[in-house]
């Protein structure tokens, strides 16, 4: 069985789609639909922008959900068992799987974009990866901080991203580093993702999300913030609303796909890096490829 996999922020390249659009007319539809829906053109900074321009929050999630569905549309040739994405991926994955509307799609990115950065600058927050200890660990540890923390990315075994206050980070780094963490690494990022302090992000979208329509898809969406799939549109609004201030448990995913016959995942969008080499960390035998 297959899967069809979508990556999320930190998968954004420089040029990233300027080969598809120049070579593929359903691609070149994408990139157009998308300047239109959006109101300003996405596609030149995709083309031609810095990689610090690609970092912004409000560019690098609509960028990446463009992307990986004008990549699914120039060559995609067979229909996947399954989809899943990771944090801002479940929306590609969902447009994928048919439950969500391109045109709808974007806009609820969009819509989250903003509302990141909104509750980015409202309370500055950062995020660490950290590698080597278990997960058990590191959420023992985080839970003993005097501060917002929380582990937030569970990206394969012995590596996990916490999120939260600045200075919580900071504490849940030093005592991760004590208790034997290989690595403890500082991730340049514009906020505390998947962390209580979206709180007012989660609000804002959720409103948006309740006033979209979306449809009952033939294939399921394995989900983050439960690992697990499903197919009912009611239950998938409530998941993808609470992925935002929910952990992405990306690891727990890929195990629960294991568990269900899925052995090949194609990673569509970005780099076609990112999610092949987590997926390989939590099982070695999987079969990767890109599109």
């Amino acid at each position: 069985m297959k899967a069809f996999v979508f990556p999320g922020q930190g998968a954004q390249f420089e040029g990233m789609g300027h080969e598809l659009y120049e070579r593929n007319e359903a691609a070149r539809a994408i990139f157009d639909k998308a300047d239109a829906v959006l109101g300003y053109e996405l596609s030149k900074i995709m083309f031609y922008g810095t990689a610090e321009e690609l970092k912004q929050t409000n560019v690098t999630q609509p960028a990446l959900f463009v992307h990986s569905i004008a990549t699914l549309k120039a060559k995609q040739t067979e229909q996947p068992d399954a989809v899943a994405g990771h944090s801002l991926g479940e929306f590609s994955a969902l447009v994928a799987n048919g439950t969500l509307s391109f045109e709808d799609g974007l806009k609820l990115v969009y819509a989250r974009a903003m509302a990141m950065q909104d509750a980015c600058d409202a309370v500055p927050g950062t995020m660490a990866a950290i590698l080597g200890l278990d997960d058990e660990v590191v959420e023992q540890i985080c839970a003993g901080i005097d501060e917002v923390v929380v582990a937030a990315n569970y990206n394969c075994p012995g590596q996990l991203v916490i999120s939260g206050s600045i200075e919580g980070v900071q504490k849940a780094m030093e005592q991760l580093t004590q208790a034997g963490a290989r690595r403890t690494l500082l991730l340049e990022v514009g906020g505390a993702f998947h962390s209580p302090l979206m709180e007012p992000a989660r609000v804002s979208l959720a409103e948006a999300i309740m006033n979209t329509p979306f449809s009952k898809p033939e294939i399921p969406v394995y989900q983050n913030v439960t690992g697990l799939p499903e197919r009912d549109p009611d239950k998938i609004k409530e998941n993808l609303i609470a992925q935002l201030t929910g952990a992405v448990k990306w690891t727990q995913t890929i195990e629960q796909m294991l568990k269900n016959g899925i052995t090949h995942y194609v990673e569509v969008g970005g780099n076609g890096k990112v999610l092949s080499g987590l997926i390989k960390k939590v099982d070695r035998g999987t079969e990767t490829s890109a599109l």
